[in-house]
């Protein structure tokens, strides 16, 4: 099958079509035959790269007004006589399109096909994810109206694979009947990316599903934590936002609260303003005064500029906190995973997030460290060392194709 996978975000459309089908899971022979990114849309100057597999590059600047127009964009090229996707000629082609949905509260704890009531509920989620799932929901629509019925939709949402963690973890300690009312709890994030690298663990090690016990760390500009214990999430730090948890690119992570009612009685602004800061200016940029790019502070921290060295101290600290808190939750784990832009590049990260964990059986081989790199699948531990560590390069997109397949096939899901 040749599934569409989309994933639409407040100004930009990223896509690839993946050729994919239930017999090529156990073989993983599927492939990318083609992929794109339009930036700023909505503008005049929209940036669009698009590729077939094997293919050069397209590249132009244009008027794209809106998430429909980058979609007609999108096929319109794949239907150019010079543009060469391998099994892919036309729309005619494709079996089903994957969405990228942020979040899906209690409502969706696994992937489902698109329908009306779907929809009406996806909606209902957007006060949760006000910077995500309008989006998405702009990318099901514009779908909807240039396809119809033609192409079954399918919605995968990131929170959906933490919905199997208990009571007791993804609640927040305020008046229950807040809980009740308004759903405030934990929820997390980047699901498909740690459920991802937690099946090709398995893969790799040769376990069955209910024997994985790892914990996964997708450091990216956007950065979270899972404990997986018997296969399932239990944990995670992500909260009911994006906000909590790790240090970001750009966000705080875990904050006292109280200072949101500080910062307003300083004059920072309103609620608004202040959450803005906590998202966009805060984090490893907020902290260095450099970049929300590892590499730009690495680079400063080399060349002697203390507050980006602080940053990266801060940043390898609070994600070592978690693996030492998911270590205890967990009575011990087999594995330490690291994924993302970060993850699977950040050798110098990486070290200073093991430093020091020989406690907890983590100990890296340096020399593995630093020849693990993006696209790279490496075990960098020490060989005999009681925990493993891995850098497991994510596919979320590869995901969201095979779970498309899954329900519009209507076979049980399996990671």
């Amino acid at each position: 099958m040749n599934v569409f996978v989309l994933n639409c975000g407040s100004s930009s459309v990223k896509f690839q079509v993946i050729n994919t089908d239930l017999d090529l899971f156990e073989t993983d022979s599927d492939r990318c035959v083609a992929k794109g990114l339009i930036e700023k849309v909505g503008s005049q100057e929209a940036i669009v790269n698009l590729q077939a597999e094997g293919g050069a590059p397209f590249k132009s600047v244009e008027p794209i007004v809106d998430h429909r127009a980058a979609i007609l964009r999108i096929k319109a090229w794949m239907e150019e006589p010079t543009t060469k996707i391998s099994g892919v000629h036309g729309w005619d082609d494709l079996h089903g399109i994957g969405h990228r949905v942020v979040h899906g509260a209690e409502k969706f704890t696994k992937s489902v096909r698109i329908d009306a009531e779907v929809l009406r509920q996806i909606e209902e989620c957007a006060d949760l994810a006000p910077l995500h799932n309008p989006a998405n929901l702009k990318g099901i629509h514009a779908c909807t109206e240039i396809f119809g019925e033609k192409l079954p939709q399918v919605a995968v949402f990131d929170t959906s694979f933490h919905s199997t963690m208990a009571e007791d973890v993804y609640l927040y300690a305020i008046p229950y009947d807040l809980y009740a009312k308004y759903k405030v709890r934990r929820y997390g994030f980047h699901g498909t990316s740690h459920r991802y690298v937690a099946y090709r663990y398995r893969k790799v090690v040769g376990i069955p599903k209910d024997k994985v016990n790892v914990i996964t760390l997708h450091l990216g500009n956007g950065s979270s934590a899972c404990a997986i214990q018997a296969g399932k999430s239990v944990n995670t730090t992500m909260g009911m936002t994006p906000l909590e948890g790790l240090i970001m690119g750009t966000r705080s992570g875990d904050i006292d609260a109280a200072l949101v009612e500080y910062f307003a009685a300083k004059g920072l602004g309103s609620v608004t303003d202040i959450f803005n800061i906590l998202n966009k200016k805060s984090g490893v940029l907020g902290v260095s005064g450099v970049s929300n790019d590892m590499r730009d502070v690495e680079k400063a921290a080399a060349e002697g500029n203390h507050r980006a060295a602080l940053a990266l101290t801060m940043f390898a600290n609070r994600v070592k906190k978690y693996i030492g808190a998911y270590y205890a939750e967990m009575n011990g784990c087999d594995a330490v995973i690291f994924t993302a832009g970060i993850g699977e590049n950040g050798a110098k990260i990486r070290g200073m997030i093991c430093a020091n964990l020989e406690a907890l059986g983590i100990e890296i081989d340096e020399a593995r460290n630093v020849e693990a790199v993006r696209g790279k699948l490496m075990k960098i531990s020490k060989d005999g060392a009681k925990t493993a560590v891995y850098v497991i390069p994510t596919n979320e997109e590869l995901l969201l194709a095979r779970d498309t397949v899954r329900v519009i096939r209507d076979v049980p899901r399996e990671w």
